[in-house]
């Protein structure tokens, strides 16, 4: 059997693009991060934290525990703790280029296999109002640098390069080639 350990609907919905069953048990873990974990990594190290958390309780099966970063000025950018929040980070994206790096691991037993992907991402200079109107939609306050480009945010993109289904919260084809690596690598 396969665990997704994320309680993301728009992960659950993209991995049964590549699955046609898995179980979902989302990671209660804390994600405070080591201080000598480079910038780039920290999705990837905390999606292996998440499958490690999981695995413990299942370690017969695969579980893919994953999490999305969005990276602009050397910073890491999460989800938003409140309304002033997403404006900030929306405002600071403004007519600029972020990274979104969703970082995945692969865990069965003790057996463990990560990997990263990134997307560059280009916005639009948005006004308050844009950026007010959409905070108001609620979209921003789940969801890593306060836009889901799958829905409302999708008019703040001038365009992107790379796997737009990274920046949704899975770089599904990748992650379709490393599971099968994992399985006949076992």
């Amino acid at each position: 059997m396969m665990i997704l350990a994320s309680a993301s609907p728009r992960r659950n919905e993209l991995l049964s693009l590549i699955l046609d069953e898995f179980q979902i048990e989302p990671a209660d873990v804390d994600e405070s991060i080591e201080n000598n974990i480079p910038l780039e990594q920290i999705p990837a190290y905390l999606a292996a934290k998440k499958a490690k958390y999981v695995s413990e309780r299942h370690p017969d099966d695969i579980v893919i525990g994953c999490d999305t970063g969005v990276f602009i000025d050397n910073n890491i950018i999460g989800k938003p703790s409140n309304e002033k929040a997403a404006y900030q980070i929306l405002k600071l994206l403004s007519g600029r280029t972020h990274h979104v790096i969703t970082g995945v691991a692969l865990c069965r037993g003790g057996h463990i296999s990560c990997f990263s992907q990134a997307t560059e991402v280009e916005f639009y200079p948005l006004s308050e109002e844009e950026i007010n109107d959409y905070i108001l939609t609620g979209e921003p306050m789940d969801k890593a640098g306060a836009y889901g480009i799958q829905g409302k945010g999708a008019i703040f993109v001038r365009g992107i390069k790379g796997d737009y289904f990274n920046v949704v919260g899975l770089p599904v084809a990748m992650l379709k080639r490393k599971l099968e690596e994992f399985v006949r690598d076992e």
